[in-house]
């Protein structure tokens, strides 16, 4: 009876549970920088407006490319972590190698998307490059801006490859 049941996953227990080479305090780390720009920021356009009546033309601008910022570091730090969103009520349910194909499965997918911004994101900001984009409120070469996506995402798809090295070590050790 315990041969039948002994793929059968433990309650709690995740695939590839070991920590990451390069440990996601370095995202996090960055993560709190931007956000602590983006209050500074925020703070000074407020009391500015309330002060003068007028704001201050870069803080949109500027907070708007450090949300991205913010959204790829936080990105990569939950794949590196392990922490992603995703459904997992039915999943842990699941016998160990439905649950690691699942796994390859969504991470193959994310790899892809990831990817996918990484030449498209890179053609985009070629592209303001080559046409001399500039934004509208400033007039900065808007290349500069855009050059975050592409450059980001690729820390996300190492992030990814990561994760799915270490479900398949979990696997070899299963």
């Amino acid at each position: 009876m315990s041969d039948t049941h002994a793929d059968l996953p433990t309650p709690g227990l995740k695939l590839g549970e070991a920590p990451p080479r390069v440990p996601d305090s370095i995202e996090r780390f960055f993560a709190a920088v931007v956000m602590a720009a983006l209050c500074i920021i925020t703070f000074a356009n407020v009391v500015v407006r309330y002060l003068t009546d007028r704001s201050f033309a870069f803080t949109e601008e500027y907070s708007v490319v450090l949300m991205v910022v913010l959204a790829l570091f936080g990105t990569a730090s939950a794949f590196a972590g392990d922490r992603h969103i995703r459904l997992t009520f039915l999943i842990e349910r699941l016998r160990k190698p439905v649950q690691r194909r699942i796994e390859y499965a969504v991470a193959a997918l994310c790899l892809i998307m990831f990817g996918l911004l990484v030449v498209l994101g890179a053609r985009l900001a070629w592209d303001e490059y080559r046409f001399e984009v500039t934004t509208s409120g400033l007039g900065h070469p808007q290349w500069l801006f855009t050059l975050v996506l592409p450059v980001l995402s690729v820390v996300v798809v190492l992030r990814i490859a990561g994760r799915l090295v270490r479900v398949w070590r979990a696997r070899a050790q299963d």
